[in-house]
C-alpha cells in the first residue's frame, strides 16, 4: 500500500500456492530446499502467519539457523497471530524446555509474536540493515 518493494520466493505446486497480491516481482522454485535457501539468504526480517506443514517447517528451520548461529540473531522472527501461535509457544515452553531440555530458555526468545501486521510492521522497520547478517 506504500508503494514498497515486495519480492516473492514462490514454491511450484499443484494448488494452494498463489502469489501474493503486493509482490511486484515474482520467482518460483521447484525444490523447497532452493527456496528455503533463499529465503534464509535474502531476507532482512521474517513475518510468519498461520500455515501448514510448509510454513512451520520454514519457521523452525529459520529459528534453528538462528539459534545455531548460522545467520545473525539480528534478524527478527515474527509470528503474526497470537490465537494460532501461542499454543506452539506454549508448547515449546512446557514440554521441549522445561520436561525435555532439548532447548534453551534463550531459544524462547529468538521470536515474537503479535497479533496484527501493523505490530509486526514496527518490529521490521527497526530491523538492521543486511551488513552483519552472515557468520
Amino acid at each position: 500500500e506504500a508503494n514498497g518493494e515486495s519480492i516473492g520466493l514462490n514454491i511450484q505446486l499443484p494448488s494452494e500456492q498463489r502469489i501474493n497480491p503486493y509482490v511486484k516481482k515474482s520467482t518460483a522454485f521447484h525444490y523447497f530446499f532452493v527456496r528455503k535457501l533463499m529465503l534464509s539468504y535474502a531476507s532482512r526480517a521474517y513475518v510468519f502467519f498461520p500455515g501448514g506443514l510448509g510454513t512451520l517447517d520454514e519457521a523452525f528451520e529459520i529459528l534453528t539457523l538462528i539459534q545455531t548461529k548460522k545467520v545473525s540473531d539480528k534478524i527478527p522472527v515474527v509470528l503474526v497471530g497470537k490465537e494460532f501461535w501461542s499454543p506452539i509457544h506454549k508448547w515449546l515452553h512446557e514440554d521441549i524446555f522445561q520436561k525435555y531440555r532439548a532447548i534453551d530458555e534463550e531459544d524462547l526468545k529468538l521470536y515474537t509474536i503479535v497479533d496484527t501486521a501493523e505490530e509486526a510492521f514496527e518490529i521490521v522497520k527497526n530491523a538492521p540493515p543486511r551488513e552483519d547478517f552472515f557468520y
